[in-house]
């Protein structure tokens, strides 16, 4: 069963993505900040990792780059999951290496979707 790392500072939208990823046959795991994502990450390799970009402490962008510099998580995907939906955004994620972008409100068929296609390779 695969594992999917969430990254989410706002407790309604932590247990929303962990209910659907749940109910979707995922195990989780949660982390509120980049620091304790980054540790997680590392300690436990999960499939997928789906990353608020606001968080306190180092943001998405920051912890991304900690888990890319560390030889030990240089694969798993990592989804920006973010309420920052302008114009760019998407493409600046991107730049910055993160393997997708969903934006929030996230659409749950999209948001399911998106999962299965990094963890599973399917639609």
């Amino acid at each position: 069963m695969p594992q999917v790392l969430v990254v989410e500072d706002n407790d309604r939208n932590m247990k929303l993505f962990c209910d659907l990823l749940t109910a979707s046959g995922y195990r989780t795991l949660e982390a509120t900040t980049g620091e304790r994502a980054v540790e997680l990450a590392l300690e436990h390799a999960p499939d997928l990792v789906l990353m608020d970009i606001q968080l306190p402490g180092i943001d998405g962008v920051e912890a991304l780059g900690r888990l890319r510099a560390d030889g030990r998580f240089a694969s798993p995907p990592v989804l920006a999951l973010t309420a920052q939906a302008m114009e760019g955004d998407r493409e600046r994620f991107l730049a910055a290496g993160f393997d997708g972008y969903l934006s929030k409100p996230v659409d749950i068929g999209e948001f399911v979707a998106a999962v299965r296609r990094y963890c599973d390779g399917s639609d």
